[in-house]
């Protein structure tokens, strides 16, 4: 029971980070339909700038936990606006002049912008991985037992504390901006009908760009957890991971934000309890199989809304 319940905390940990970069593949298919496959790097450009930023200040496990709290802050800011500054050029170079083409075009261009910035990063960076040691330390016992069998502990770390509860923090906001601001009111519209919202004076470009830079904000900060929980980052880690945030989005249900979270989280689980549990070489196997099968039977996902066509 105890194994089950530490890998049941390291599995919404990992599902956090999922979730997070799911919100931004789900936030802009649900304005132009269109995946953005250069978004997992994205995620990648915030840990590496995470890992520059952090390098360049000096910052420690061994730091006070003030001056931690405000380099980290600024790390963070840092990573978000370089992160949304790529993610605006991805959609003015590669979306914006091919929207009205045929729906593979932006994809294609998509999958382009996904390898430059990955080998941009790897000529910049080099491509060996990039560690440092750990910046956020400390643990706390939920569960500490003495049997027969031997000892058995559960912890959380306060790294999987500040993970899990950014992560509900940050959907809760961003669900508010979509239901109750103008900008969400605006997303809307231009998910229902981007020609006769710009009829009604919606700046449907605007809107659109502000979504990219929205969904690299949350990719970034998803980069930056990353990278301080496992400590080590490279030009690499945005392709696998951004598959799988990809698979929780339309596991959850592409366009509902809780339903990326959902998704995020159920992926994150599946890999954690496949490894704990099973061999760990067919994780990614586990989680891909529950996604097909949930397909099949539920095609619009978890939670998300099945599509009605109008005549």
């Amino acid at each position: 029971m105890e194994y089950f319940l530490q890998q049941l905390i390291n599995g919404l940990t990992l599902g956090s980070i999922y979730g997070l970069i799911a919100i931004g593949y789900t936030m802009v298919y649900g304005i132009i339909g269109m995946i953005n496959f250069a978004h997992g790097d994205v995620f990648m450009v915030g840990s590496v700038v995470s890992f520059i930023v952090i390098l360049g200040l000096g910052i420690t496990g061994g730091s006070g936990s003030f001056m931690i709290i405000l380099a980290l802050a600024l790390v963070v800011i840092i990573a978000m606006l370089i992160a949304s500054v790529y993610n605006w050029t991805i959609e003015r170079v590669a979306y914006r002049p091919l929207r009205g083409s045929f729906r593979l075009a932006p994809l294609i261009s998509a999958i382009g912008m996904s390898i430059v910035l990955q080998e941009f990063v790897r000529i910049a960076q080099e491509g060996r991985p990039k560690p440092i040691q750990a910046v956020i330390t400390g643990k706390h016992e939920l569960l500490h037992r003495l049997t027969e069998g031997g000892e058995f502990i559960v912890t959380i770390s306060n790294m999987q504390i500040l993970i899990i509860i950014s992560t509900l923090a940050l959907m809760a906001i961003f669900t508010m901006i979509i239901q109750r601001t103008s900008l969400g009111r605006a997303q809307r519209a231009c998910e229902q009908d981007q020609k006769m919202a710009s009829l009604l004076g919606i700046d449907v470009d605007r809107t659109i760009s502000i979504t990219f830079i929205l969904g690299a904000a949350l990719a970034a900060f998803a980069g930056m957890m990353f990278f301080l929980y496992y400590n080590v980052t490279d030009f690499f880690i945005g392709f696998l991971a951004g598959i799988k945030a990809f698979t929780a989005a339309v596991l959850g249900g592409i366009g509902s934000i809780p339903g990326a979270m959902l998704g995020g989280m159920v992926i994150g689980l599946i890999e954690v309890m496949w490894s704990a549990y099973f061999s760990v070489e067919y994780k990614d196997v586990a989680a891909f199989t529950v996604l097909v099968i949930v397909l099949i039977f539920m095609p619009q996902g978890l939670l998300g809304k099945p599509e009605v066509e109008k005549v």
